[in-house]
């Protein structure tokens, strides 16, 4: 993790800063952010990440960055609120025969729902479309999904 002053406005006692963030996880997954710290907390204005963060993650990341924020601007986080654990850029798809199946189950409960089933396995597996597309080919071709087209 990385955080670097943006800018800083002072008025009267208070004073409130913005910085810029970045994460970079092993799996190559990238996160920069623009938060702002205030005498109330931490605040996150802006946030880009590569591959999305699900709504958990998106909800947890300015928990992830207070302390290194507190830091880098000369203040300690509360007591007794503790940081979270280790956690990892993207969730933990299984591979083989049982992911193929999950991705098969994931994209028809979404026909059902009507939504759109490419982007149900994009958020089931956070994997890009491009690697969504290729884990659905891979459940028709392991007989989980009926074929694209008819064969004549």
């Amino acid at each position: 993790m990385s955080v670097w002053p943006a800018w800083e406005v002072r008025e009267d006692d208070a004073a409130t800063a913005w910085f810029g963030v970045r994460l970079a996880f092993s799996d190559g997954a990238r996160v920069d952010a623009l938060a702002v710290v205030t005498q109330e907390g931490v605040s996150l204005e802006d946030v880009r990440a590569a591959p999305a963060l699900s709504l958990d993650d998106l909800a947890a990341l300015a928990d992830w960055i207070e302390e290194p924020l507190f830091a880098a601007c000369g203040r300690r986080p509360e007591k007794g609120v503790e940081g979270p654990g280790p956690r990892r850029a993207r969730p933990a798809w299984p591979r083989g025969l049982e992911g193929r199946w999950l991705v098969a189950q994931e994209y028809r409960a979404a026909q059902e729902d009507g939504v759109d089933p490419v982007l149900a396995v994009m958020c089931a597996t956070g994997h890009s479309r491009r690697r969504s597309l290729r884990l659905i080919s891979q459940a028709r071709d392991a007989g989980y999904l009926t074929p694209r087209h008819a064969r004549r």
